[in-house]
């Protein structure tokens, strides 16, 4: 499942530097997610990098992007050429990630 901003955003700056994918810009009045581009940091970290680090936790999963974690993996993949080499830290959820 991508992630969303909702309009709780407050534009404080920190979640867009955090996302590994480059998912996240700015839009007319708040940041958002491309749920094209968002993979909740599978093939990258545990756990999303912007939920973490958000000061008022206004970044839910986005219910019209369902999607399970082998689909994740493989948004990874096409975005990164398959290069799962460059993941931090397995996901739990996935086991190792390992080169395609």
């Amino acid at each position: 499942m991508a992630l969303w901003i909702t309009d709780e955003c407050i534009n404080c700056d920190v979640c867009e530097p955090e996302c590994p994918n480059q998912a996240i810009s700015m839009g007319a009045e708040i940041y958002q997610i491309d749920p094209l581009r968002c993979t909740e940091c599978v093939g990258h970290f545990d756990e999303p990098q912007c939920v973490q680090v958000c000061p008022v936790s206004c970044i839910p999963v986005n219910p019209s992007y369902v999607e399970t974690p082998a689909q994740l993996l493989a948004k990874f993949r096409g975005l990164h050429g398959g290069d799962v080499a460059e993941a931090s830290t397995p996901s739990p959820l996935l086991g190792p990630t390992l080169p395609a």
